[in-house]
């Protein structure tokens, strides 16, 4: 398992993609059964960053797990991925053989600031 901060490990793979490495950098993180990308949301909207996060989406496809942790629903995608046919096949891909867990509560960040401001 490798918990990734999803905008660091989306602009290391745009630079490995950059010097010609991106499929080496894939085959790397084939050694982890798990790969976990937090905060899918916060990561930059340019079409050369989304294009590799969808490279690696592709990639792990049927292969190896990913867990994403994302503060939009997957109607809200289209602002993570520039390209609505990109959000759809990236959608496509994680659903597939996929188990959904729809949170809905305040953040843990926000229970501590709200205890906090209380005591």
């Amino acid at each position: 398992m490798r918990i990734a901060d999803a905008l660091a490990l989306v602009q290391q793979l745009q630079q490995d993609k950059q010097q010609l490495l991106l499929q080496s950098r894939l085959k790397k993180l084939d050694r982890f059964d798990l790969l976990i990308l937090d905060d899918l949301g916060y990561v930059q909207k340019s079409e050369a960053e989304t294009s590799v996060l969808f490279e690696l989406i592709a990639h792990r496809y049927e292969r190896k797990s990913l867990l994403i942790t994302a503060n939009q629903p997957f109607s809200q995608w289209d602002s993570i991925f520039p390209d609505s046919m990109m959000t759809v096949a990236a959608v496509d891909r994680l659903v597939h053989h996929a188990v959904i867990f729809e949170i809905k509560a305040d953040s843990y960040r926000q229970q501590q600031a709200a205890a906090r401001n209380q005591g």
